[in-house]
């Protein structure tokens, strides 16, 4: 692993406190995103990827599948195949 660093960054106030909400809610720490968020300038070598919290449908159905509720189960890739095209 590699050293670490301490940096300070100047952001402004409201945009942090709705960040750090959001990112709350995606489970990461301002630390953690901003780790994740130079990690892939440098592999992507430009600012790389949205992280967006999902629309409320796919909340639900998320929710709903931590849950187990309409799992549908399929033995092989065929039996996949047909349900998606269905």
């Amino acid at each position: 692993m590699s050293a670490k660093i301490h940096t300070t960054l100047r952001v402004d106030e409201e945009n942090y406190k709705e960040a750090k909400k959001i990112l709350e809610r995606l489970g990461l720490s301002v630390s953690q995103a901003f780790n994740i968020f130079i990690a892939m300038i440098k592999e992507t070598k430009g600012i790389p990827f949205e992280i967006k919290i999902p629309n409320e449908e796919t909340q639900k159905v998320i929710k709903e599948a931590r849950k187990g509720k309409n799992i549908i189960e399929v033995e092989n890739l065929d039996e996949f195949k047909k349900l998606i095209k269905d």
